[in-house]
């Protein structure tokens, strides 16, 4: 079964565009070197401008652990700079799409 990686984020006062232009390509580093990653989405939420969703979709919870090495080689630098505290992060498995 298929499922999603989800992260909550909040950037740094002031630094919103900044945060955003580093999610973007961290998540086309992500597409582009960790093959067992389906898709990666990243949304801004409408009523406060500081608050992201980072979306990964997997094969599963075992294949993004399985994919933990490399993903802990990525250049997150630009993401950590402008991101205030630590991610929430979860697994969710997908239910259904349509």
């Amino acid at each position: 079964m298929s499922g999603a990686r989800i992260y909550v984020m909040h950037a740094k006062e002031g630094m919103s565009a900044e945060f955003e232009t580093a999610l973007r390509k961290l998540a086309d580093v992500i597409m582009d070197n960790i093959e067992a990653c389906r898709g990666v989405e990243v949304l801004r939420d409408l009523g406060n401008e500081r608050r992201f969703i980072f979306i990964e979709r997997w094969d599963s919870e075992e294949a993004h652990q399985a994919a933990a090495p490399a993903l802990s080689k990525l250049d997150v630098g630009s993401v950590i700079a402008s991101l205030d505290g630590p991610p929430d992060g979860s697994y969710f498995d997908l239910l259904f799409a349509r």
